[in-house]
């Protein structure tokens, strides 16, 4: 049954959004063809502020609690981050984690494609350049490497979110799962599915060439009380009570350096993960009984509530003013409905703003080594 409480979390995450992109995203749109560098640095900067208000709210109006424990994080590194796929909303609570341990601004998921055509969420998507996937390694190939080789160029700092296992853990996921580890001769899962190595493989050694990776981040996540597994459980008023992360840290220069080691990589991280959240959900339920990580987050619980409290003030402030300028003037609903004419037609014509900006990057990138080679 739907719930106000499922009703207002998801309202305001919209709200805050759709007004975000239009008011405070789309005014820096044209600086993306002046300098992306700069483009990036803002509105990184604009997006992270609107991420610290799911975390805001799922602590401080629906009481969830957040447990962090294993290696932590180093404030500010270039990372992947695996992590196991228990609900379709993990890449959400996993703000939770980033906002005390590291930086929110450096995040970019890989999402499927059809999310960043919903309006609000969709548009700070594209602007934020995540990297949208038909889950066919054959169609996203090619764009995970124009994706990953321009953060290289511009020198982009960011920590790259990618779940191996494709999908959510599911009765039917898990069917499929175990008939592929019948095949080839693999144990079968209960808690986790059988990780796909091909991408992640790629995304490391494409990073690492372009010596923009520091390390990986191992995150298994696991919900000892309640499991949201779709939005319809959050609408329903079904929030996580608690939510435990466990982060293991290997720093790139302990990784293996050919395809097949790294895929065996990933796949005993996966052996270890099956393990572990045995013995969590079959045990005490939590991952290190100190509840605590081995280095400490780089911003004390203090600065988080800070953080938190300004958040929902912001954005609750933000909302409501925006409809107050849409009730008064004219010229304020003329720049909305502008806006949300280029944020559509944009993804229409060209595919989104992420390519948008990747295609300049490549045009003047022909253009300056075409000029290098004619002043040889």
């Amino acid at each position: 049954m739907v719930s106000w409480k499922g009703i207002y979390f998801l309202l305001a995450l919209f709200l805050a959004s759709f007004f975000g992109s239009i008011f405070m995203l789309s005014p820096f749109l044209p600086l993306m063809f002046v300098s992306p560098t700069w483009y990036r640095w803002v509105t990184d900067r604009i997006v992270a502020t609107w991420l610290t208000l799911p975390v805001a709210l799922l602590e401080m109006v629906f009481g969830a609690k957040v447990v962090i424990t294993g290696d932590g994080f180093i404030p500010g590194e270039r990372s992947v981050i695996i992590m196991n796929h228990r609900t379709r909303m993990d890449w959400m609570f996993l703000w939770n984690c980033l906002l005390r341990y590291s930086y929110l601004r450096l995040e970019k998921i890989c999402l499927k494609s059809s999310l960043k055509s919903v309006p609000g969420f969709g548009w700070a998507m594209q602007v934020a350049a995540f990297i949208f996937i038909q889950r066919k390694w054959e169609d996203d190939k090619n764009h995970f490497e124009n994706m990953l080789d321009y953060f290289c160029d511009i020198h982009e700092p960011l920590q790259l979110l990618i779940f191996p296992e494709g999908t959510d853990l599911t009765a039917n996921t898990k069917a499929r799962s175990n008939e592929f580890a019948e095949k080839n001769g693999l144990r079968k899962y209960k808690y986790v599915l059988h990780p796909r190595t091909t991408g992640f493989t790629f995304v490391v050694e494409r990073l690492r060439e372009g010596n923009n990776l520091d390390a990986i981040h191992d995150i298994t996540v696991a919900y000892p009380q309640n499991i949201p597994q779709t939005e319809k459980h959050l609408l329903n008023g079904n929030f996580p009570k608690e939510i435990h992360f466990h982060v293991r840290r290997y720093p790139v220069r302990t990784l293996p350096t050919s395809r097949e080691e790294l895929q065996l990589w990933c796949q005993k991280r996966w052996e270890e993960k099956e393990e572990r959240l045995q013995l969590f959900y079959e045990g005490e339920k939590y991952f290190d009984v100190t509840g605590r990580s081995i280095i400490p987050p780089c911003k004390s619980e203090l600065r988080v509530l800070v953080v938190k409290c300004i958040s929902l003030l912001y954005w609750t402030l933000f909302t409501l003013a925006m409809f107050v300028l849409l009730y008064l003037y004219s010229f304020v609903r003329l720049y909305c409905v502008t806006a949300v004419v280029i944020f559509v037609v944009q993804q229409k014509i060209f595919g989104g703003l992420e390519i948008i900006e990747l295609a300049r990057h490549q045009y003047f990138n022909k253009r300056q080594n075409g000029y290098g080679r004619k002043t040889e």
